[in-house]
C-alpha cells in the first residue's frame, strides 16, 4: 500500500438548490465526464468506479457511469452518510495504492429534497438511534427541530460553556464563509451577510441559527486517481499527490464520555487526522490551506481543534485574528465550505478534493492561496466516520 497515487483529473458541476438541478444521473454523468477530460484521458481508460450517494436507490452509480460509457468496469455504490464522497475517494485510492488497478473514478453526487433532512427507513431502528438517545439524555429532544441541529448546537452549548468564550464567533464564522464563497462560481450562496443577519436569522437549537446551518444541495462532483506509472505512460500531469489519507469510525468515547462535542465526531476527527500527520511526517501549522467539514458552524470551530489549526480552547482567538481566512496563518474553506459552496452529501467529500487539487494546481483563480504545497480535506458523517486527506504538490 506504499506506491504514490497521483489526483489526475478532477470535475465538479455548479451546485443548486433543490429543485434547481438535473436529475442525479445528469449530474453524476456530468461530473464522471469532466474528471477523466481534465486528466486528458477516455473514460474506457478508468478500471474501476467507486460511486458515492445517500438519497436513492442501489445501483443509482450504474445509472449515472452508464451515460458516460458502458465499459464492463466495476462500479460499487458507495454510502457513508455525509462523509460519503471522500469514503469513495478512499476506496479508490486503496484500489491503486495496493496494485488492483492503475486507474480509478471516484464521483459523488445527490438529488436532495427541500428541508431537513429526514429519515426514510422508518420501519426499523436507526442507525444513529444511540447517539439520539445521549442527546435525549444531555438535552431531550424537540420534535419539531432538525435532528443535526439539535446535536451540533448541543456541542455548541458545551463547548461556549466549556471555554466561557464570545458565541458571536460563530456568526464571523459564517460570515467568513460567504465572503470566500463570493469568488466561487460552483457556490450557491455568494452574497454577503453580516454578523448581525446571522445572528437574527431565525433560530434553531442553542447558538444554532439558520444562517449557521447548511443548506440541502443538489451536485456531483468526480476525481481520477492513478499509480505514477499509469500516469507517466499516458502522459498525464504528476503534480498533485495523495499524501497520507486516514478513515477513523467511533470509539466507546464517543458515547461513554457523555459529551455533545465528542458525540459529533470529535474522536473521529481527531483519530483519523493523527494517523495522517504520523504518516505523512507534517506539522498542521505548516498546512496553509484547508478545506473542512462545516455542516454548523459549530462544527467549523470545533474542527480547528480537532485538526490540530489551533490550541485547545483557542479558536475564539484564531477567529477573531482572521488565522482562518486569507492574511492569516490558514486559509479554512475557500471555495465558501459547506455553508456557502453547499452540501450535497454524496458530492462533498470529492468537491472538497477538487478545491484542493485547483489550490495546489494554482488554478483556483480570486480564491488562490499563495504558497501552497500541502492541502487538507477533512470530511464527517454521524454514524459515524471521518475521513482526512492529505494532498501534496509534487515537484
Amino acid at each position: 500500500m506504499d506506491r504514490r497515487v497521483h489526483v489526475v483529473g478532477v470535475g465538479m458541476i455548479p451546485f443548486a438548490k433543490p429543485g434547481r438541478s438535473d436529475e442525479y444521473d445528469v449530474m453524476g454523468a456530468n461530473a464522471s465526464a469532466a474528471a477523466p477530460a481534465d486528466a486528458g484521458i477516455g473514460y474506457e481508460l478508468i478500471q474501476q468506479a467507486y460511486v458515492g450517494y445517500v438519497y436513492g436507490d442501489s445501483t443509482s452509480g450504474q445509472r449515472a457511469l452508464y451515460r458516460v460509457g458502458m465499459t464492463q468496469i466495476p462500479i460499487v455504490n458507495v454510502n457513508n452518510n455525509c462523509a460519503t464522497g471522500s469514503s469513495a475517494l478512499w476506496l479508490a485510492r486503496q484500489a491503486v495504492a495496493g496494485g488492483a488497478v492503475e486507474c480509478a473514478l471516484a464521483v459523488g453526487f445527490e438529488q436532495m429534497q427541500r428541508g431537513a433532512l429526514v429519515t426514510h427507513w422508518d420501519d426499523r431502528v436507526s442507525p444513529t438511534e444511540r447517539f439520539d438517545s445521549l442527546l435525549d439524555h444531555l438535552h431531550g429532544i424537540d420534535e419539531t427541530l432538525p435532528r443535526a441541529a439539535q446535536l451540533f448546537g448541543g456541542a455548541g452549548i458545551e463547548y461556549l460553556e466549556k471555554y466561557d468564550v464570545d458565541p458571536t464567533i460563530f456568526a464571523k464564522v459564517a460570515v467568513k464563509s460567504r465572503t470566500h464563497a463570493a469568488n466561487n462560481p460552483y457556490a450557491v450562496f455568494r452574497d454577503p451577510i453580516t454578523e448581525w443577519q446571522v445572528l437574527e436569522s431565525p433560530h434553531i437549537f442553542g447558538p444554532v441559527t439558520r444562517l449557521g446551518a447548511c443548506p440541502p444541495t443538489c451536485g456531483a462532483a468526480a476525481a481520477v486517481v492513478c499509480s505514477e506509472e499509469f500516469a507517466r505512460r499516458h502522459g498525464l500531469r504528476t503534480d498533485v499527490a495523495i499524501k497520507a489519507q486516514a478513515m477513523a469510525s467511533d470509539a466507546p468515547a464517543t458515547f461513554d464520555d457523555k459529551s455533545m462535542i465528542t458525540l459529533v465526531g470529535d474522536g473521529l476527527t481527531r483519530a483519523a487526522a493523527a494517523q495522517v500527520y504520523e504518516a505523512a511526517g507534517v506539522d498542521p501549522l505548516d498546512i496553509k490551506v484547508v478545506e473542512l467539514h462545516d455542516c454548523f458552524t459549530v462544527n467549523e470551530v470545533l474542527v480547528y481543534e480537532g485538526l490540530g489549526l489551533t490550541a485547545e480552547g483557542e479558536s475564539e482567538k484564531f477567529i477573531k485574528e482572521g488565522d482562518n481566512t486569507y492574511g492569516g496563518r490558514v486559509v479554512v474553506n475557500p471555495s465558501g465550505g459547506l455553508m456557502s459552496k453547499g452540501h450535497p452529501l454524496g458530492a462533498t467529500g470529492l468537491a472538497q478534493c477538487t478545491e484542493l487539487v485547483w489550490q495546489l494546481r494554482g488554478e483556483s483563480g480570486p480564491r488562490q492561496v499563495d504558497g501552497v504545497t500541502l492541502a487538507l480535506q477533512h470530511n464527517l458523517g454521524l454514524g459515524g466516520v471521518g475521513v482526512v486527506t492529505l494532498y501534496e504538490k509534487v515537484s
